[in-house]
């Protein structure tokens, strides 16, 4: 899929660069963030079966949202929400993988929101 957007492809590429490191095994899967304008998404992927073991996003029918209605309150919500998805299917540590955006933010809110609820990192 050819982009020209400047900012997505430097993005795309960053991605492609972290990936390189990061993997993700039934042991310690992958969390994988993703942030559009108005929603946050979070999924823990196994990589090597190829297969999203458990999501959760703004959009999903379980979300509810807790205290704050900022973004990054949304996102630390999120981050919670997948910690006890997670931990409910007897995962309890995971590689976190930033998806090409800086480590502050809704981002970082989000992996603080998982860590409090129980998730290794």
């Amino acid at each position: 899929m050819a982009r020209t957007n400047k900012k997505t492809v430097a993005r795309e590429k960053r991605i492609k660069r972290i990936r390189k490191k990061i993997l993700g095994t039934a042991e310690r899967p992958r969390l994988r963030v993703f942030k559009s304008a108005r929603h946050i998404y979070a999924q823990i992927i196994d990589d090597l079966a190829g297969h999203t073991m458990c999501s959760m996003s703004t959009l999903d029918k379980s979300y509810t949202q807790g205290e704050g209605n900022g973004k990054i309150a949304v996102a630390h919500n999120v981050g919670k929400l997948i910690a006890k998805k997670a931990i409910e299917k007897g995962i309890s540590k995971v590689v976190f993988d930033r998806g090409g955006y800086i480590f502050q933010g809704r981002v970082k809110a989000l992996s603080d929101g998982a860590r409090e609820a129980g998730l290794e990192l």
